[in-house]
């Protein structure tokens, strides 16, 4: 009898730890990373920079690139200066910007990526995709995973307390995304994939459950853990399906008819699942996940990231046309006006409570 298996898409390194950046050296040359410790580094000129100094004796060989922004045109430039430069491998360090600049030109040029993060903001940093703002708004570009991670929880609780709180809001929506997975297939017969969406739901799960804050090892600990498996989930699954459903509707059609004013990508993400979860009738999940976030200092109702009921209202409504071809609860109950209004009452009435 033939024994099937399948090869995961996954970092050959995953490190979590206190000090982990001192380390970084020594990891990418063990696990033959780097053979010859040439690498292309590419820095923010805000965490990442200042982490240079740190670090910059232990990688006597890198070549150190600034990069701008977050824009394609940032990742194009960074992948045609590092591309005649024979380099190893590509070293992302910074927060998520640059993460994904990194991601991309190391694609652009078939170098591996290492992702050091300087803050836990969202999925994105173990994610097959990077996501780039471009002259149409912003894009995601399909890339491979990361050949490392390397998050330095010291590192992470120097970063402002509104990246970690953004991080938890993204990690906890995936319960919703997986709720919304489940509702396709049994609407639509979409298929799912049991182990992406076990690992996506467990690591939403674990953030959801911890008794832990932000200033807490053991809690960052597992919130760096459940980012990282969410982006391999993703990766398993061949698509954003696992992390991404009605709660990134709405967190997507917020940036659109709100780019000036929108709040972090987690904080929308978190407040969209919450809504979500109730619109489909998950009412004590709702509180549990209203309650949790509300602890963690993340916001459950649009007044709170200083957006009205209506313009509420008109994000949701907004929100299906924001990913075509996505069923979710948004599609599957096709909501009026007057009807998200109505239940989104009956939600802060019931959070609140």
């Amino acid at each position: 009898m033939p024994v099937l298996t399948r090869l995961i898409p996954s970092p050959v390194v995953v490190d979590i730890r206190p000090g982990a950046l001192d380390d970084l050296a020594s990891v990418l040359s063990d696990e033959r990373i780097s053979h010859s410790g040439k690498l292309a580094v590419a820095v923010s000129n805000g965490s990442g920079a200042k982490l240079r100094e740190r670090i910059a004796p232990a990688l006597p060989g890198a070549t150190w690139y600034e990069v701008g922004g977050g824009t394609l045109d940032d990742a194009i430039q960074l992948a045609g200066a590092i591309k005649a430069g024979h380099y190893d491998a590509v070293v992302g360090l910074g927060g998520g910007k640059i993460i994904d600049c990194a991601k991309f030109a190391a694609a652009r040029v078939g170098l591996p990526l290492v992702a050091v993060p300087t803050n836990l903001a969202h999925d994105g940093l173990c994610s097959p995709v990077a996501t780039l703002d471009n002259d149409a708004g912003r894009g995601s570009y399909g890339v491979p995973n990361p050949i490392a991670v390397v998050i330095d929880l010291d590192v992470i609780r120097d970063a402002p307390a509104r990246f970690v709180r953004a991080g938890i809001g993204d990690a906890i929506s995936n319960i919703n995304s997986i709720a919304d997975w489940e509702l396709s297939n049994r609407v639509n017969g979409e298929k799912i994939d049991g182990l992406a969406s076990a690992m996506a739901r467990q690591a939403g799960e674990a953030v959801l459950r911890h008794p832990g804050g932000i200033g807490d090892n053991g809690f960052l600990q597992v919130l760096a853990e459940a980012l990282v498996l969410t982006g391999i989930a993703m990766s398993i699954s061949g698509d954003s399906r696992p992390a991404s459903g009605s709660c990134h509707e709405i967190n997507h059609a917020f940036d659109l008819l709100f780019p000036k004013r929108a709040a972090s990508h987690g904080e929308q993400c978190g407040l969209g699942a919450a809504f979500a979860m109730y619109l489909r009738g998950a009412h004590e999940e709702s509180a549990y996940t209203a309650e949790v976030l509300r602890r963690h200092g993340l916001p459950v109702l649009p007044e709170e990231i200083g957006f009205t009921v209506d313009e509420f209202v008109q994000v949701v409504e907004f929100a299906p046309q924001t990913r075509p071809g996505r069923y979710t609860i948004l599609e599957h109950l096709d909501l009026k006006p007057n009807q998200i209004k109505d239940i989104y009452s009956d939600y802060a009435k019931a959070i609140s409570s």
